[in-house]
């Protein structure tokens, strides 16, 4: 089973930062392509930025310019890195990741518990 833990989320004033990590666990034997997601109170899930294995990015209109999505693949780790942050930003932070436990299983899907990122104006 792989298991995605996310950190830093938090309380911040509009305009600010915050920098979300996600790392993966467990059995792995490949993990390709990652992302997050963001879920505001009444609304969907939407989908914020994903970075693919070797390093190609895609973001939300919502977001580009001021989110910048990257990942260590040595560590497993994939980070959103948070900037000129508004009130419309405020979801639980989701981490996702396309990976597969062994050779012999098909890739799936895989969710963080999600981190809480609400944003003050």
């Amino acid at each position: 089973q792989v298991q995605l833990m996310e950190s830093g989320g938090g309380l911040v004033q509009a305009g600010g930062s915050l920098r979300l990590s996600c790392a993966a666990s467990g059995r792995i034997f490949r993990v390709n392509a990652m992302a997050w997601y963001r879920q505001a109170p009444g609304k969907q899930r939407e989908l914020v930025a994903t970075i693919t294995s070797d390093g190609s990015t895609n973001y939300a209109d919502s977001v580009k310019g001021r989110f910048t999505i990257s990942r260590d693949n040595a560590k497993l780790m994939v980070s959103l890195e948070m900037n000129s942050l508004k009130p419309e930003d405020t979801a639980v932070y989701y981490c996702n990741a396309g990976a597969r436990e062994t050779f012999y299983l098909a890739p799936r899907d895989y969710w963080g518990q999600g981190t809480q990122v609400t944003v003050s104006s």
